[in-house]
């Protein structure tokens, strides 16, 4: 059985990975710990195989001066936990990460991510990530495995993030613009699939998670506005909005630019990508907005 601490309590990804590696009975020991105010150094690492950190400042739009603050959650806080569990005779350390270490879609132009890509933030949330994985790095050891996930944007049951959002536009608006992508996304369960793979191989790396299905943003909004019984007119004639407004606004270059990873790089001698793209839609329920 592997005993796996998760620091980072009440988040979306820790709760629905917990409940994935408590599906089969003796396979797993789960705890969680809070990480504000540094409660966590009142857990006894020493009773566990992995720390599983996926505690951390999301991805939203902060003001500048927040910066600090990204990179002392982000990445001090996250060296600080991976260190103590080192020393307290931890064999494994999973690292949350993103995606957004190599890029940020801040205009149309898109990002593909290949296997030669280098990571190349361009916000400080994206840096503060990346600078925490170089720390983490430099504590890997035949006793220690440092595993990184970067994983694309996540979604599920309960998550309140953009995918959400986007099920609601759909169910109001009367038109749409037919501006096609192609971008990566990973339902909850798949990931946690991933990270149940990793532990159970005692695995070390960095890993890019993904679903096997690309997304089109013309087909998520045409799928949630069949699925709740309203009519949607998509036509290309909205396009040139779409490329203007892209100049102004940052959410139209989040809606519509590619962003996705090569399924090459997404790839590993286990299957982990258990739930289908259209079945995983079903979990997703239109929200305007995020509390």
């Amino acid at each position: 059985m592997k005993r796996v601490l998760i620091t980072g309590a009440n988040s979306f990804v820790g709760i629905n990975v917990e409940k994935w590696l408590l599906r089969v009975k003796g396979e797993f020991e789960v705890d969680t710990v809070d990480t504000m105010n540094g409660i966590w150094k009142h857990a006894d690492f020493s009773k566990y195989d992995v720390v599983f950190h996926v505690a951390g400042i999301a991805h939203v739009d902060p003001k500048p001066d927040m910066a600090p603050l990204y990179y002392k959650v982000n990445r001090d806080l996250a060296v600080e936990i991976a260190k103590w569990a080192k020393a307290h005779g931890v064999k494994q350390f999973i690292y949350m990460s993103s995606k957004i270490v190599f890029h940020a879609s801040k205009s149309l132009k898109g990002d593909v991510v290949t296997k030669s890509s280098v990571p190349n933030p361009n916000d400080f949330y994206g840096d503060s990530k990346l600078q925490a994985e170089k720390c983490l790095n430099e504590l890997n050891c035949d006793t220690y495995k440092v595993v990184i996930l970067r994983p694309c944007m996540v979604y599920g049951l309960g998550n309140k993030g953009n995918l959400p959002r986007l099920a609601w536009l759909a169910t109001k608006t009367p038109v749409f613009p037919a501006w096609h992508n192609k971008r990566s996304m990973i339902h909850v369960d798949n990931l946690a699939e991933l990270v149940r793979q990793v532990i159970l191989r005692e695995l070390s790396g960095t890993f890019h998670p993904q679903n096997k299905e690309y997304v089109d943003t013309v087909e998520v909004v045409r799928y949630f506005a069949k699925r709740e019984g309203k009519k949607v007119w998509i036509t290309p004639m909205l396009n040139p909005l779409v490329w203007l407004g892209s100049f102004f606004l940052k959410p139209i270059c989040k809606m519509f630019a590619d962003s996705y990873y090569d399924q090459e790089i997404s790839t590993y001698e286990f299957d982990y990508q258990v739930v289908p793209f259209s079945e995983s839609l079903k979990d997703v329920e239109p929200r305007k907005k995020m509390r």
